[in-house]
């Protein structure tokens, strides 16, 4: 199974993808802030997403799992 982990400690400001997206290799699939900047976190490959593991608003550390694929 294939993860999309958290590159930095930091809000999630935005979700840009849902259960059930078809995602491309290298698209943004969330933003996170940190220290008043926005990350964006895009995909490594392509799938389909399975699961959303945090919601906007959810702080997160390094690593962390945020989006789950098929």
């Amino acid at each position: 199974m294939k993860n999309v982990k958290a590159v930095m400690a930091g809000n999630v400001w935005k979700l840009l993808v849902k259960p059930g997206d078809i995602v491309e290799d290298g698209q943004d699939i969330a933003i996170l802030e940190s220290m008043k900047m926005e990350i964006p976190i895009a995909a490594d490959f392509g799938g389909v997403v399975k699961e959303v593991k945090v919601s906007e608003g959810d702080f997160v550390n390094e690593e962390d799992i945020l989006i789950e694929f098929e």
